[in-house]
């Protein structure tokens, strides 16, 4: 099974009613030349790249902007599409009164998968006090969280909050939580390393900063950066395929990984076997 854990569904024609619904998550989002994703092409896109599943990631900063740039409702209607491809994640802004409540209703009557966060769009630290009940229900739950890491194109994103070696203690502090530093936290991918060899709840994904194309950079981050050794021998059982689409298509992103000369059992597993032991879908 192939799943791409990092996708991102704002653009999707379900959610888009409007070119001013459209104008505002693209602007908060931080892409400007794509247009509007009909989810039946979505679909024929997964299918064309032999994608089995595509894990879609809301974003809430609505304390400052007033509304969610998609929603936990509207990530329940993505999902309604097609509950085969689809596995939608919840968000919720910790600086909201409700966001305890929203969260558990996203988890119990929404049915959504776990929980996206963006803590240099919201300037939190993981230490923040605010997050705590969110990771408690999470951890309770049995509810991934992935973690924006490293460097994020999204406006007024300092990646001092994001930086890996911050979230030691939601590793240390909520050891049944399994949680996904995206990016491989990016430039600072040594750090996550450590994490993930350290901790046992620490997983990473590839959707990374491209600095020309994926094959080229997946080769010199895991095999000039790094010896590819250690992707094979040391942490083969945490990092999973992800393509930050849309700013990155599916494809490409799959065509970078698959260059790699992975043996097959970590092959499969980078592309699928890890992401299904993270998201618990093992039974």
């Amino acid at each position: 099974m192939v799943i791409d854990i990092h996708a991102h569904p704002l653009l999707f024609d379900e959610i888009n009613g409007s070119q001013e619904v459209l104008r505002f998550r693209k602007e908060q989002f931080g892409v400007f030349k794509s247009g509007i994703n009909p989810v039946d092409f979505e679909l024929v896109l997964l299918e064309d790249a032999k994608i089995d599943k595509a894990v879609l990631l809301p974003e809430d900063y609505s304390s400052e902007t007033g509304r969610a740039i998609v929603s936990n409702d509207e990530m329940c209607r993505i999902v309604e599409r097609s509950q085969e491809h689809f596995i939608g994640f919840a968000s919720v802004d910790p600086r909201g009164h409700a966001a305890k409540e929203e969260l558990i209703r996203a988890f119990d009557v929404l049915k959504l998968s776990g929980l996206k966060l963006n803590l240099s769009r919201l300037h939190l630290y993981p230490d923040d006090s605010r997050l705590a009940p969110l990771l408690e229900i999470c951890e309770e739950r049995n509810k991934p969280v992935m973690f924006h890491a490293g460097y994020s194109w999204e406006p007024n994103t300092p990646a001092r909050y994001s930086e890996p070696i911050r979230f030691e203690d939601v590793a240390l502090n909520y050891p049944n939580l399994r949680f996904c530093l995206a990016h491989m936290g990016w430039p600072w991918w040594e750090e996550t390393i450590m994490m993930l060899m350290k901790y046992p709840n620490v997983y990473a994904d590839t959707s990374m900063v491209y600095m020309d194309s994926p094959k080229n950079y997946y080769q010199h981050l895991f095999s000039v950066n790094m010896n590819l050794n250690w992707l094979q021998n040391c942490f083969q059982d945490k990092v999973m395929f992800g393509s930050n689409n849309p700013r990155f298509r599916h494809v490409r992103s799959l065509g970078g990984i698959k260059n790699l000369p992975l043996r097959q059992e970590v092959m499969d597993a980078v592309l699928g076997g890890n992401a299904v032991r993270f998201l618990g879908l093992e039974d």
